[in-house]
């Protein structure tokens, strides 16, 4: 069913739309920046597969990531030349506990069902595992032409926009530690990205209306110990330390069959 959004033109939203606008000056500013914050997060990671869930950036996104094997896992068939494979998003098919580090480049914006996204990603990641999460501010600019019905120009046309707040929500729910949360923009208000929790600065005012966010996540481990039996408590002889060391001398019960003297 096509979408009823349509982008600059009057044309129906397409992949190749969205191309389009990854090639104009805007959409390369955007793919710079997000290229530039993952790689100060990509390079401290430990593991040895990594992987991407969507057709975002042209397999650029981890090229900074330093393990040994880096694949781009594409969700759509018409832009397989971006990706290793294509495959639906909630049912990956990729063993459990079996990826060190899974990046999505605003896919959840575009999966019809995130909360199985996300559930599919839980399951592959090991249990030391890191989630990197791109995503576009409701609240921005661009987020508010929806509300005031002018999506069709605003980008991306057909996305669904997610707040950090509710992404942060349906993280806990998986049992994932958000470790940091980055904002940035590339338009009003123009201002360096900036981590929660840094220092208040004027700049910080603004923050709540940069266009897009990076959130880095990790699973939550609970240690396992092995518990050995503990051993049987001995039983002290209490009547006897209250005599003072001498046991008391039990009292012999008569028996009642044997005739009296």
């Amino acid at each position: 069913m096509p979408n009823r959004l349509a982008v600059s033109g009057g044309q129906p939203f397409n992949r190749q739309a969205l191309k389009t606008w990854l090639a104009s000056p805007r959409g390369k500013r955007l793919l710079a920046l997000e290229e530039r914050e993952l790689s100060r997060v990509l390079p401290n990671l430990f593991g040895r597969h990594c992987l991407q869930i969507g057709n975002w950036g042209d397999g650029q996104l981890l090229a900074s990531a330093d393990m040994l094997h880096r694949a781009v896992l594409g969700t759509l068939i018409d832009s397989l030349g971006d990706a290793q494979a294509v495959t639906q998003p909630d049912a990956l098919p990729i063993m459990e506990r079996s990826v060190d580090a899974v990046l999505l480049p605003h896919t959840l914006e575009f999966s019809p069902s995130p909360h199985n996204l996300l559930r599919e990603v839980n399951r592959i990641l090991s249990d030391r595992g890191r989630l990197m999460i791109l995503g576009f501010n409701p609240w921005s600019l661009w987020g508010l032409r929806r509300v005031l019905g002018m999506g069709t120009r605003a980008f991306p046309p057909g996305a669904r926009f997610h707040s950090a707040g509710r992404l942060a929500d349906w993280l806990e729910l998986l049992d994932f530690e958000i470790t940091e949360l980055r904002r940035f923009g590339v338009g009003f208000p123009w201002t360096e990205a900036r981590t929660a929790g840094e220092p208040f600065t004027v700049a910080s005012l603004a923050m709540p209306l940069a266009e897009g966010y990076l959130i880095v996540a990790k699973k939550r481990v609970i240690p396992m110990s092995m518990v050995t039996r503990l051993p049987r408590a001995q039983v002290k002889q209490l009547v006897g330390r209250a005599l003072g060391g001498i046991a008391a001398t039990p009292a012999v019960t008569p028996d009642l069959n044997t005739p009296a003297e």
